[in-house]
């Protein structure tokens, strides 16, 4: 699906393209693929590397286009899936005239950035601000998303420290994939950032402003996926020994329980076999033999509770 951007007081959708616009293109299909390649004469091996779901972050250039690639975070809905949210490439292509987004899937993050672009009556002065927008954008996204990661783990944590069983420690671990997988992509997107500037320094198209604005931004995403990643790993480690800590707890007390219940069936046992046992007359043999057998489990029981097997 692709629409028609034109920067007025913010991105206002536009019927058909005009010079200087935004062509926003999500999930391309066959007809998007055509418009790029026959009509605006896109490198095909451009749209090949933005389609590849582990294309790293990076600049390269073909005849008059400039390909910036990106990584912008994502939830993870396919079911089954090993992370709950990860990071998919979103191609850059520029030249001249013409400014091409491309994302091969559907992100909040485009969709949020053209309402916040009519919030706020954003002016873009030219295509590399435009790019430093997306940055930017992106880096607040990483942030949003650690946020929820960070109420997951509580939740986790929650219910580790009643449970026994391996879900939440695993959840935990799909957590700290995710962590991995932040850190890399901002790690590119700040690269990518920094080339920039390498690229447009001696130009008017630099907005230093901006772009100290997306460091810092980048930085503090950067920053705080360290620190809960840190966070997280220290939390598993920490559950990991309180649910073998809380299984040890349980087989003592199915120990001491097999102990208790023994006593009595070893009494019984004795008196179940086939040999004279002396009391065979004796009239109140069967109440005796019950008493002695509480009154030694209830020995056990206390003397396990006295050490706290109980």
């Amino acid at each position: 699906m692709r629409t028609f951007l034109y920067c007025e007081k913010g991105f206002v959708e536009k019927p058909q393209w005009q010079p200087n616009s935004w062509i926003n293109i999500e999930c391309p299909d066959t007809s998007d693929l055509t418009y790029l390649t026959q009509d605006l004469k896109v490198p095909e091996s451009f749209l090949n590397d933005i389609a590849d779901t582990d294309e790293r972050p990076r600049i390269e250039t073909e005849g008059n286009w400039l390909l910036t690639i990106l990584r912008i975070p994502v939830p993870n809905n396919i079911n089954g899936t090993d992370t709950p949210y990860t990071t998919v490439p979103l191609g850059i292509l520029t030249n001249n005239e013409i400014f091409i987004t491309i994302c091969y899937y559907r992100t909040e993050m485009l969709a949020d950035f053209i309402r916040y672009s009519q919030r706020k009556e954003i002016k873009v002065r030219n295509k590399l601000d435009l790019i430093l927008r997306f940055l930017y954008s992106s880096a607040v996204w990483f942030l949003k998303y650690l946020k929820q990661i960070q109420m997951e783990v509580k939740n986790a944590e929650q219910q580790l420290q009643k449970s026994i069983r391996n879900e939440e420690l695993l959840n935990l671990m799909k957590l700290q994939s995710t962590m991995v997988y932040f850190n890399t992509s901002i790690h590119g997107n700040q690269v990518v950032t920094n080339k920039l500037k390498n690229i447009f320094n001696d130009t008017d198209y630099l907005d230093k402003e901006l772009y100290e604005d997306v460091i810092i931004e980048q930085e503090q995403a950067f920053s705080t996926v360290k620190i809960y990643s840190d966070i997280l790993t220290g939390t598993m480690d920490a559950f990991a020994s309180i649910i073998s800590n809380n299984v040890g707890i349980i087989m003592k007390r199915m120990t001491s329980l097999s102990i208790i219940l023994m006593l009595p069936t070893l009494i019984a046992s004795f008196y179940g076999m086939n040999v004279d046992i002396y009391v065979d007359h004796f009239p109140y043999a069967f109440i005796c033999i019950v008493i002695t057998c509480i009154c030694l489990s209830g020995f056990a029981f206390f003397v396990f509770r006295k050490i706290k097997w109980f």
